[in-house]
């Protein structure tokens, strides 16, 4: 099969967005389509239209940058070089939804290229050399100039094959929504039950009824300066909980691979630990403390940057970094803690204690030394049985995208010198 090559301009229109998240009352109500929606999602469905945020354009903006089914859209500036250059796929026709700045809208020439395809063919290690090779700046910022752009190496094969490697990679990518959407509503259920019991106090009384609304009996806390429930008790976090940091691993040591990953506040996202992105290391220091070695069900919190960001370790040969701190206590309050430190209380006071010149940044200590309700041994154990489950599930489906990840990643230096067959692939396909 032949394949040519061509540069990204000749076979597609590429315009850098420069839509700000500013909002104006003489502009167009719009969503936006931002950097880190681009960043982690292998295409933007109608699906995650809600999640973005709220801002305005004007006439020439919108016309230009409005998204439409079969662009390509991919990062152009960021802080790392390595954070440059990531596509995705535009699946769907948005109505009032543009692409946000530091990214770039490719629009491919119909019956040239196919948008699948390209998305497919811009995630491969071939076009990833020529960005890290190519890009330009130093320090705070690096960036993919207009003639980067638009002399991108395409390699293209009939659009026929172009159109079948595409639905491969849409296939998978369809498959890890649907689990992630699983997770994210066992998520939300979790929330959503925290919220009732520990919020409300609607938590089951000794008969199995909703407790406040059935006339549970309340008490007043001179603390808290509020009512809670009867035989709960109002304590310092730290009677009950530490917030152990991780080990100073020295940066020079990281390597492109290795046996262990490295867990940095980067890796901490809002709910999600991402691995796809940690360095790796091959020794162990002989002095890490044992909790070092992160295992699956840790609980971690960032203490640098973003503050308070909370996600749980789904994998093993982890091993935690300085500023990202593990929520150590007794298994009765593991899961309530991780709620706790969720809740809109505490997020606030977590934004509240973060200080520092360069970037905010969390005590241990302070946190700690917070009061908090801690609810009756009963309770917590009914809390913990119910949300151990929930968390069985949730980790199961996380590996599920793993897998299917990993498959992605196998598969696309494959069909791209064609060392597979499709139709073997679409029917391995369907055991997922």
């Amino acid at each position: 099969m032949e394949w040519t090559k061509h540069r990204l301009c000749e076979i597609a229109d590429i315009d850098i967005s420069g839509v700000d998240k500013k909002t104006y009352e003489d502009e167009i109500p719009v969503r936006l389509c931002n950097f880190t929606d681009v960043y982690h999602n292998w295409a933007i469905t109608e699906s995650l239209a809600n999640s973005f945020m709220h801002a305005s354009a004007n006439k020439k903006e919108f016309d230009k940058f409005s998204l439409k089914k079969g662009q390509v859209a991919f990062t152009k500036d960021s802080e790392t070089r390595d954070d440059i250059g990531i596509p995705t796929y535009i699946a769907d026709d948005f109505n009032n939804v543009l692409l946000g700045y530091h990214c770039a809208l490719v629009t491919p020439h119909k019956n040239k290229i196919n948008g699948k395809f390209l998305n497919a063919f811009l995630h491969s290690e071939y076009i990833h050399k020529y960005f890290e090779l190519n890009a330009t700046g130093s320090g705070m910022r690096f960036t993919l100039s207009q003639k980067t752009l638009e002399d991108i190496p395409i390699l293209l094969p009939p659009f026929k094959y172009q159109e079948e490697i595409g639905e491969i990679f849409a296939t998978i990518d369809k498959k890890i929504a649907i689990t992630r959407e699983i997770n994210r509503n066992l998520d939300a259920i979790a929330k959503q039950l925290y919220d009732y019991w520990f919020v409300q106090f609607d938590f089951p009384d000794a008969n199995g009824r909703p407790y406040k609304s059935s006339g549970g009996k309340m008490v007043w806390n001179e603390i808290l300066k509020r009512e809670i429930p009867e035989r709960w008790e109002v304590k310092d976090i730290n009677k009950w909980l530490e917030i152990k940091s991780g080990y100073p691993f020295k940066s020079e040591d990281y390597k492109e691979s290795g046996l262990y990953k490295i867990v940095t506040i980067k890796n901490v996202q809002d709910r999600d630990l991402d691995t796809n992105s940690c360095d790796f290391i091959s020794d162990v220091p002989k002095d890490i403390p044992d909790y070092v070695r992160l295992k699956e069900g840790d609980r971690l919190i960032s203490l640098t940057g973003n503050c308070g960001r909370l996600c749980i370790v789904t994998e093993h040969n982890l091993l935690l970094n300085q500023r990202v701190g593990l929520l150590q206590c007794e298994d009765q309050y593991v899961e309530y803690a991780y709620f706790f430190f969720l809740s809109e209380e505490m997020q606030k006071k977590c934004g509240y204690l973060a200080n520092g010149a360069a970037q905010a940044n969390l005590s241990p200590i302070d946190i700690c030394k917070i009061k908090s309700l801690v609810p009756s041994s009963q309770t917590l154990d009914t809390f913990n049985q119910i949300m151990r489950n929930i968390r069985i599930d949730f980790i199961e489906k996380f590996k599920e995208i793993q897998k299917l990840l990993r498959l992605r990643d196998e598969l696309l230096p494959l069909l791209m010198n064609g060392q597979v067959s499709i139709r073997q692939l679409n029917s391995d396909l369907s055991v997922y």
